[in-house]
């Protein structure tokens, strides 16, 4: 009998809700020429704006990685979907700055729980061998929803108005979440789409069927974790970075390299493209290198320390060339490396959590997306102060710091055994 390919169908799944929180949380990127035009927002206001989407990402990290792990990612993920869905959509309601800071907060504490729920749905259904691939195209899902988001939001502001694409993007949540909660279930033995070879697949693999849902997450052994630390500290570093692009591109190109708001949204998509490739082969090859090296170690660290290099590289003549055209192109091969880094990272903690991969997961996460929440404000005072240079050479710095904490960081070092 051959096995049953249901874990793939999940997996598609989870790529979709990949896919919306990047739509979602872009939208605003896009809008922002308009938004400034209608509210009179200067780039420091814009900042702290953009800003609190992220401190509300970061902060509620922690929290959305215990819900997946306390409750299941059916449930759980179905409702934080709904949530920050709801909030899309409010965020077009905004009457003045504070309002809009705190829609896109609260969007961002629903936000928060996605990648580290999505992350433990995958931990019961995933061969160890599909990890690294299944982390990168989830995340490949994600920059491609990005990179199709501007051009979309630019013709639906020109026709409709800036606020028409968060109802729309809102909507579509809506109802990737009712799809979600009717197909998903928390293991496989649940589903009754998995045959019997199947199930053998994933028990031979993962060492047996495991419980539904774990009572205790054991934050003493995660939070004394070394390894870690260090790889919250490099995702720190990644997510300040990739915040540059997904909050600031779009502007940038039509502040500083004079592109009007039609080109704006084309060329914006470029970078975000180039990134979807980098995300399939990151997590890609680095599965072909483990399975066929049997050096796991090694092959996560040496595609993400090559991909936050090609990233370093790639910055400094994007921001530096006078050639607006040739800025894009070289953004596409900084944007490329930094998302070839992404899927070996979140298979991290699939590799060193297992069942409590969704915890893992969200103190990485939450120490990355403090770097994401400080970076839009930062950018802003920098640019104020220094111009538009300043903001990118600081991001090739800290590829260069990501790719020397990565030769510090083993997949092979578990938490805690069994699980």
């Amino acid at each position: 009998m051959r096995p049953s390919r249901t874990r793939h169908i999940v997996l598609w799944l989870t790529v979709a809700a990949y896919m919306i929180t990047y739509m979602d949380r872009v939208v605003i990127s896009a809008a922002v020429p308009l938004i400034q035009k209608e509210f009179g927002f200067d780039l420091v206001t814009m900042g702290w704006i953009l800003s609190s989407f992220r401190w509300g990402y970061a902060l509620f990290q922690i929290p959305g990685g215990w819900l997946g792990d306390r409750f299941g990612p059916r449930r759980a993920l179905s409702a934080i979907v709904v949530w920050w869905s709801a909030f899309t959509s409010i965020t077009a309601l905004s009457w003045n700055a504070l309002s809009m800071a705190v829609f896109r907060f609260l969007f961002g504490m629903g936000e928060a729980g996605a990648f580290p729920i999505a992350t433990r749905s995958l931990s019961r259904w995933m061969l160890p061998t599909e990890r690294g691939y299944a982390q990168g195209v989830t995340h490949a899902g994600s920059r491609l929803g990005a990179a199709i988001t501007p051009p979309i939001v630019v013709w639906l502001m020109l026709s409709y108005g800036w606020r028409s694409p968060f109802f729309l993007f809102g909507s579509v949540g809506l109802l990737w979440a009712a799809v979600w909660y009717f197909y998903y279930r928390d293991t496989p033995e649940e589903h009754s789409g998995v045959n019997k070879a199947e199930l053998d697949l994933i028990h031979n693999s993962l060492g047996g069927p495991r419980s539904k849902t774990s009572v205790s997450v054991p934050w003493k052994a995660i939070l004394s974790s070394s390894t870690l630390w260090t790889l919250s500290l490099m995702y720190f570093c990644y997510a300040y970075c990739v915040s540059v692009y997904l909050d600031w591109f779009p502007k940038y190109l039509n502040d500083h390299r004079g592109y009007n708001l039609k080109q704006m949204g084309f060329y914006a998509a470029l970078p975000l493209l180039a990134g979807t490739i980098g995300d399939l082969a990151g997590g890609w090859v680095s599965d072909i290198w483990a399975h066929r090296s049997g050096n796991l170690k090694l092959a996560r660290r040496g595609v993400a320390i090559a991909g936050f290099v090609i990233a370093a590289a790639g910055i400094v003549p994007a921001t530096l060339t006078s050639d607006p055209e040739a800025c894009v192109a070289f953004t596409c091969l900084g944007v490329f490396g930094l998302e070839v880094t992404v899927g070996v990272s979140w298979a991290i903690p699939l590799d060193i959590g297992g069942d409590f991969a969704g915890s893992v997961s969200a103190v990485m996460n939450t120490c990355g997306n403090i770097g994401g929440a400080l970076s839009p404000t930062v950018l802003a005072y920098l640019v104020k102060w220094y111009g538009w240079d300043v903001p990118f050479l600081l991001a090739s710095a800290l590829c260069v710091t990501a790719a020397l904490l990565f030769t510090r960081i083993d997949a092979t070092r578990r938490i805690l055994s069994g699980t």
